[in-house]
This record gives structure tokens, sequence and C-alpha cells, in this order.
């Protein structure tokens, strides 16, 4: 007898311990989406619309963090020292991630180290813009304007792709124009309207509406044919700027490096699920967005390719932040 209570005494401890020590499916609380700029911009707009269908899909909460400054270095250097757990992710920008570690002199991460590829997000055109003030209704007509009034004319930029698309602008017409930083498309669209500054290389998601009201006006259109949400907008190809004509910009999500693999693929296959929904391609089609999910390691050689590119036009540029 005193065996079979022994063994029956086993059994029941094991039955007991086998739920505390079964591993909790990730995942298990809310996640944070650290997004490396003010609200008001592109990359607002894409995270408020995936955060819900992550939500669902994952069936805990995902968080948008708005963290802006220096281009996106505040919020993309936050997210590279968050643990790796899984519930951080960081929405990454193409600026921030390969251009801006071309153009800091000290930057407190490391995009080829510090970060895990999730998947690509978005991509979208870069769209020329200005002030009904400004008297130019063609880029030819606007590089006229520009060695005319040598220094005078002001350009706005809200991170580091659109200010290299303004540096390649001043290089190729040979022109002199003033560079003035936001931190954000916000805090830069509200300068624009009131023709505090007049010029803006952006992309077309803050500034769409604008457009279509008559607020502003754009000049052309970055990529290989003409953006359907605005098809009356010539690109820039067709403008006489050859050089502008295949620069995108692009969104996409990304871990610290050494979060764990499940937690990888669980966030992967929710974030291709929601770009590839039917809304969202809806809400995103007139913020001038096209929807480009991937693998991780699609996505992880993308990032590399974009970061030996990009560091070849700041070095033909020369711009550079401090």
């Amino acid at each position: 007898m005193p065996q079979y209570r022994h063994i029956a005494f086993l059994s029941l401890a094991l039955l007991a311990a086998g739920p505390v020590c079964a591993a909790a499916p990730y995942p298990e609380r809310s996640i944070r989406l650290i997004v490396p700029f003010p609200p008001g911009g592109g990359t607002d707009a894409l995270s408020r619309i995936l955060a819900p269908k992550l939500t669902e899909y994952l069936g805990q909460q995902v968080l948008v963090d708005n963290r802006g400054g220096a281009q996106g270095t505040v919020g993309t250097a936050l997210g590279a020292k968050a643990a790796p757990d899984g519930y951080t992710m960081l929405f990454a920008h193409s600026g921030a991630l390969t251009i801006n570690p071309h153009m800091y002199s000290r930057l407190s991460y490391d995009t080829l180290k510090n970060f895990a590829a999730v998947s690509r997000g978005t991509e979208m055109p870069y769209i020329l813009v200005l002030h009904p003030s400004v008297p130019a209704k063609s880029m030819q007509e606007l590089a006229q304007l520009a060695r005319s009034r040598p220094g005078e004319l002001t350009f706005a930029s809200t991170s580091a792709g659109p200010q290299l698309m303004g540096e390649l602008f001043r290089l190729t017409t040979k022109t002199k124009m003033v560079h003035v930083p936001y931190k954000g498309a916000g805090p830069a669209l509200t300068d624009l309207l009131g023709g505090h500054v007049g010029i803006m290389f952006t992309v077309p998601t803050s500034v769409g509406p604008h457009i279509r009201s008559g607020k502003l006006r754009a000049l052309g259109v970055s990529g290989p044919k003409r953006e359907e949400s605005l098809p009356d907008i010539p690109t820039m190809t067709e403008a006489g700027f050859s050089d502008f004509g295949q620069a995108r910009e692009w969104y996409g999500f990304v871990v610290p490096s050494g979060t764990p693999a499940e937690a990888v693929t669980k966030l992967n296959a929710a974030l291709v699920r929601a770009l590839n929904d039917a809304d969202v391609h809806k809400r995103l089609h007139p913020l001038a967005q096209k929807a480009v999910p991937s693998t991780p390691a699609e996505f992880g050689d993308y990032i590399r390719s974009q970061y030996a590119l990009w560091g070849k036009v700041v070095k033909a540029t020369g711009a550079k932040v401090d």
C-alpha cells in the first residue's frame, strides 16, 4: 500500500505542476509599437490603420507610441534598446534606418546589428509641393526661380529622405535654397500651409487633401508612373528630372535583435494578414501608400540593399546633419 500511495502522490503532483510549467502562448500581454515620428504624417496614419487589425489577429492590444525627434532617430534608438522579448516592435522608417546612419556622425543604434526584420509595410512616392505664393508651376520653373533668387527660397523636410530629395534638387539644378528641418509632417505642413516655408519634398499621405483643395500646388511625383490617387501630377521624369525617378519612401516593421523566433513568426503572420486586408487597401489608396508585405528574410535583404544604396547618395550630395 505505501508504494501505491507514493505513486499516486507523484501522479497528482505532476498533474498539478503541468499547467504551471507549460509555457504561455505568445503574446500574453499588450505589444508596444514605437512610431519614431509625431502624429500627423504617413507613419502615424499607417500605424493607426494597422493597430486595430493586429490587435484582432494577435489577441492582445497593440499600442501606438509616437516618439518623434531628430528625423526619426530618437524613436528608432528607443526601439533598439528595448527588451528583445517580442513585446516591443519598431515602425521601421526608410530614412531613420537606411539614410540617417550615413548623415549623422553619431547614432546610438546600428541598423545592421540592432534589429531583426519582421515584414515590409508600404511604399510610396515622394512628391514636391509648394505654397501657392511661390510663382512656379513646374519643376523647371522652380529651378529657374531658385537660380534668380539664390538663398531666398526655403524648403522643409521631415526626415532624411525628403531632405536628400531637396539636396539632390539643389545639386542637379545648381541652385541655393535654405533647408528648414522639422520633427514631423504635422508641424512642417502647418508652416507650409501658412506660407512660413515655401517648398517641401514629402509623401502624398499628408498633403493629398490640400493639393486637391488648391491650398498647395504639386509639381511632380517620383516613381515610374503617375500616382493613381493624384493622376494630374506629372512624374519627376516627365518633368525633366530623371535622377529622381526611382526614389521611394518605405515603411516596415522590425524588433530588437535577439527577439525569439516564435514572436517574429507570429508578428509577421499578423502583419502580412493585415497588409493584405481589402479594407486596409481601401484606406491606404487615398494616402498613396501601396502595401508590400514580405517575409522577415526578404525584408532583411531589402534593408541591407537600401542601406548601401542611400550611403552612395549621401556621399554624392555631401549632405550631413551634424
